[in-house]
């Protein structure tokens, strides 16, 4: 399995990004992905989730409205439109496997990350 984000950068606040992950080593169509996000000496945390088709996704309440996760699995690539980004949205954005079960939390395969910084 191998996950390469790319996207990320520096952003103002109000800002958009859009960032991408390119899936190899596996039947990506045939699986659920999710983004996550962590900042230093933090826990990972559970940004979106997307079911195969994207016909089913869920988002953190914290990013609700603003980011949506989207999937072409021709091209098998996750993608993560992040819209209006705030400060607190800053931190290295990782693409993974599964939806992390009922609590988001056990993903299995992850990616390096890509660095999203929203700063002024």
């Amino acid at each position: 399995v191998q996950l390469v984000e790319s996207g990320g950068g520096l952003v103002q606040p109000g800002g958009s990004l859009r960032l991408s992950c390119a899936a190899s080593g596996f039947i990506f169509s045939n699986n659920y992905m999710s983004w996550v996000r962590q900042a230093p000496g933090k826990g990972l945390e559970w940004v979106s989730t997307s079911n195969t088709n994207s016909r089913y996704t869920a988002d953190a309440n914290s990013v609700k409205g603003r980011f949506t996760i989207s999937r072409d699995n021709a091209k098998n690539i996750l993608y993560l439109q992040m819209n209006n980004l705030q400060s607190e949205d800053t931190d290295l954005y990782v693409c993974a496997t599964g939806d992390g079960g009922p609590m988001h939390e056990n993903f299995g395969s992850r990616g390096q990350g890509t660095q999203v910084t929203v700063s002024s």
